[in-house]
């Protein structure tokens, strides 16, 4: 095993242990009843804990395979999906597109951040590539 895969497989524990915490925490019954201000909560927790899932798969991912954004993107949306069909065996709880929508805006905010900053940091390598092109120079 190459030393890049073998580091893609320890740093994988984080994205993997995280994973099992949404697991656990989408297995916990519910009444369905619930004050505005926890369906809120809740909304940002898909957000936050899809935003954070990706950048970890990202992270594992990163010198291992070729385009760690896009797998990371694939492996959190597929995961918010199996989740909420999971959630559709739990007592209380259902499984919606819409909470899988709501998990896809964090899946959306990473990815986002992390091809800006990719961008920013071959800018400050290669100055020419924030350049415009010579026919829209001044």
């Amino acid at each position: 095993m190459n030393p890049a895969t073998r580091a893609a497989l320890l740093r994988s524990l984080a994205p993997v242990a995280l994973m099992g915490l949404i697991f656990f925490l989408s297995a916990q019954p519910s009444s369905g009843v619930h004050p505005w201000w926890e369906i809120v909560a809740r909304k940002l927790g898909h957000v936050s804990g899809y935003l954070l899932l990706t950048l970890l798969w990202a992270w594992a991912l990163q010198g291992a395979v070729r385009r760690p954004i896009l797998i990371a993107v694939a492996i959190s949306l597929a995961y918010a999906c199996s989740d909420e069909y999971h959630q559709t065996f739990v007592r209380g709880r259902t499984g919606t597109p819409v909470d899988v929508g709501v998990d896809a805006i964090g899946i959306a905010i990473a990815a986002w951040w992390m091809t800006r900053r990719r961008a920013r940091i071959r800018a400050r390598r290669d100055p020419s590539v924030l350049r415009s092109s010579p026919a829209r120079s001044p």
